[in-house]
């Protein structure tokens, strides 16, 4: 039955269902498989012909019937709730009818607080959003965790749906959460929760900045303690809460910063920075703010030292990849906006040696003007990509190229010993590649090629 019915013929044999399923793929498929636990048969519903997992959903769950082609509204008016999936927008004419006729429309996420509140009460929820870092601090969170010996589930946004993590019936759960997954979510009572940052991103989902940034601060209220960034205003909110900030500077109170050298809470002195494995001041803040979340559900400060002191980052985020003829190449590839790359850059400031840049893509309908002031920095820019000329105009004599292999062997033939390769493109990929870490891997492959031109 779940084969994809795409033709009206097909559609007339389908009855209406009390839930319908808007997306399919990894996350659909946790939806589903919820469902079908609660006794309920959905519809799912995709705007692709062939939407990945279908042939997953057709094997377990072949009494689920997947329309395709599009929202057929005739079942969303039926429905009494509607599972939409993060990719597609509450603005989609077909979920505005649903919304307008008083229809709930939520996501995976929304469901799993549900449940969690309902069968693991006692479970410790830890959230984290922000523009750029989130995978780097709940990976870190995760392994702190792990570390400590709490039995731990990390998922959400990354790895994992939510939904399917439940099984795993953890103590401690640890979620990445999009902005397209806060705009449906409301009832989260996580034990502690983070916006890192904010900055332009998905300007091409949202009217303006600041409804962005209202998506992600949504977090803070579905949390009883809330870790801020002191250095961000905009990751900041004035509605009323328990707060405790994270900074690179000197804290006050019992906040969470930088002092002598030393990562501190307070008076108390957690660990020296230069013990920390992770490239980059910004790095710095990433393990501050894991630090902050793990105290709160009572995690070891042993063993957040021990993962700080051996964590070097995960791939395709300012990941030194290949070393050349004493040239390192740094895979920022997951830098796909451009508060990812200013972070990166800022994190370098220290660095004593020329930075040649490689940046450009799908800025996505982004300003990419508050690149300029960080150029100054930046020994060369080399750009490619869909956006290239727009960064190119921001650093006078910039070199467009048209291929990553050109890039690499244009910045290489640029530096001397000592000299950084910086792949950190401000832009999503998908204007050349399937995703940001293709493109990382072409840059990879690239600078390991170079070995031969030492």
């Amino acid at each position: 039955m779940s084969s994809l019915l795409g033709s009206e013929s097909n559609k007339a044999s389908i009855s209406p269902a009390s839930h319908v399923v808007l997306g399919l793929g990894a996350t659909g498929l946790s939806v589903v498989r919820y469902l079908r636990a609660q006794g309920i048969t959905p519809i799912v519903m995709d705007s692709r012909n062939t939407p990945p997992g279908h042939e997953q959903l057709a094997s377990e769950f072949a009494e689920v019937p997947l329309l395709t082609g599009g929202f057929d509204c005739r079942f969303l008016v039926q429905a009494q709730q509607i599972i939409i999936s993060p990719g597609i927008a509450l603005s989609t004419p077909e979920v505005r009818v649903a919304l307008d006729m008083g229809i709930e429309v939520i996501g995976d996420v929304e469901l799993f607080a549900r449940e969690l509140t309902k069968t693991q009460a006692d479970a410790k929820l830890v959230a984290i959003t922000g523009s750029n870092g989130k995978t780097t601090v709940t990976t870190l969170v995760g392994q702190m965790a792990q570390a400590a010996g709490v039995k731990v589930a990390v998922g959400g946004n990354i790895g994992v749906p939510a939904l399917d993590l439940l099984a795993e019936n953890a103590d401690l759960y640890v979620l990445e959460l999009s902005s397209f997954q806060l705009e449906t979510t409301h009832s989260l009572n996580c034990t502690a929760a983070t916006c890192l940052n904010i900055s332009e991103d998905h300007m091409d989902r949202y009217p303006d900045l600041q409804s962005y940034r209202q998506a992600k601060l949504a977090l803070y209220p579905q949390s009883r303690i809330c870790v801020v960034n002191r250095d961000d205003a905009l990751a900041q909110t004035s509605e009323p809460g328990h707060y405790l900030s994270f900074g690179l500077n000197a804290p006050d109170g019992d906040d969470w910063g930088i002092s002598d050298g030393m990562l501190v809470r307070g008076e108390s002195r957690i660990m020296a920075c230069a013990d920390v494995a992770l490239m980059g001041r910004h790095n710095l803040a990433n393990v501050l703010a894991a630090m902050a979340l793990c105290e709160l559900v009572d995690i070891a400060r042993d063993a957040m030292v021990s993962i700080a002191a051996q964590f070097t980052g995960l791939a395709h985020r300012c990941q030194r990849v290949a070393t050349v003829a004493g040239v390192d190449f740094i895979d920022d590839s997951k830098a796909t906006n451009v508060g990812a790359t200013l972070a990166a850059l800022d994190g370098l400031v220290d660095f004593s040696g020329n930075i040649i840049l490689i940046a450009g893509g799908d800025a996505k309908g982004a300003d990419l003007s508050p690149l300029a002031a960080a150029f100054e920095r930046v020994h060369q820019v080399i750009t490619l990509g869909r956006d290239g000329p727009k960064i190119a105009a921001l650093k006078p004599d910039s070199l467009a190229v048209a291929t990553m292999t050109e890039a690499v062997n244009a910045a290489f033939a640029l530096c001397q010993s000592g000299d950084m390769v910086l792949l950190s493109p401000a832009c999503a990929s998908l204007d050349m590649y399937p995703n940001y870490m293709a493109r990382g891997k072409d840059f990879s492959a690239a600078a390991e090629a170079l070995h031969g031109a030492e």
